[in-house]
């Protein structure tokens, strides 16, 4: 029989969800949270906070003013070393699809990393504070008596993460839902996603996204320099050490998980991606 996965997996309680960090601090007597994984949007805004921020393994210091994202799926712990000043809000998908915000959005917007490197953007003095005025809506946005009220939280958030595109100074390009290479990539990051598990082969994706492998590696490379078999990888190096770390599975049983049939070709597949079988990444991180 297989163990039960230990890592807790949070459904959101509202569509939209606000309160100040400091305040979550108090609740919680400073007491460190667990590693955990949301069914939801997050976003950090912090003023001023020491300790740091863990996303799917990689630990980001805390600085100040900054905004941290994480993504439905991704594995993080806020460590805080003394009562942060700051603010953090959710949000489902649920509430994209009832105020007509597209998925496209928040996918183009390029702020949210379902896998990879997260690091937090920082922010100038101004756009700090304006960012801050548009909690401060948001809060009051909430009141029950408020007509419309959700549609002005939709409102806003997209008014929040615009800014924030702004000050990230993407490539106008990856605003551009029409244009079809982003619409590839867009796509088969979704289908990464959902499929990492079952296929792990470049023209299984393709298939589905009726282009040829070589069309679908050469887009995904042009627009992330990676090619599309690295990105499949990095997801399923992603899932693996968050069953490793947070799961009582044998290491078999996380290969089987993943899709592959033979446990040696799991721990030769994990060892050449990570530098280590999984037997030594599992114990020498629980041990940090």
């Amino acid at each position: 029989m297989s163990s039960t996965p230990t890592l807790e997996h949070r459904a959101p309680q509202h569509p939209f969800y606000l309160e100040h960090m400091g305040r979550l601090y108090d609740r919680a007597a400073g007491q460190a949270d667990e590693p955990h994984r949301h069914d939801y949007y997050t976003v950090l805004l912090i003023e001023h906070a020491t300790g740091r921020h863990v996303v799917d393994y990689q630990a980001y210091p805390f600085q100040e003013r900054e905004v941290h994202f994480v993504s439905p799926g991704q594995v993080h712990q806020v460590l805080a070393e003394a009562r942060p000043e700051g603010w953090v809000f959710t949000f489902s998908r649920d509430f994209l699809a009832e105020n007509n915000i597209p998925e496209s959005f928040i996918s183009n917007i390029n702020l949210f990393k379902a896998f990879g490197d997260t690091p937090p953007l920082q922010l100038d003095p101004a756009t700090f504070n304006r960012l801050l005025d548009i909690i401060s809506q948001m809060e009051n946005c909430l009141s029950p008596d408020l007509t419309y009220r959700e549609r002005a939280l939709g409102a806003l958030l997209q008014l929040f993460l615009i800014y924030c595109n702004n000050t990230a100074q993407l490539d106008t390009a990856q605003l551009d839902e029409e244009n079809g290479s982003i619409c590839i990539l867009r796509d088969f990051k979704q289908l990464i996603d959902q499929q990492y598990a079952s296929w792990h082969k470049v023209s299984e994706y393709a298939g589905q996204l009726h282009i040829t492998p070589k069309h679908l590696s050469q887009t995904v490379k042009d627009l992330t320099g990676k090619p599309a078999k690295e990105a499949i990888q990095d997801r399923l190096v992603l899932e693996a050490k968050r069953l490793l770390l947070h799961t009582d599975l044998a290491i078999k049983e996380v290969g089987y998980r993943l899709g592959f049939e033979e446990p040696l070709h799991f721990s030769g597949f994990f060892k050449k991606r990570v530098g280590m079988p999984p037997s030594a990444f599992r114990s020498g991180r629980k041990l940090l």
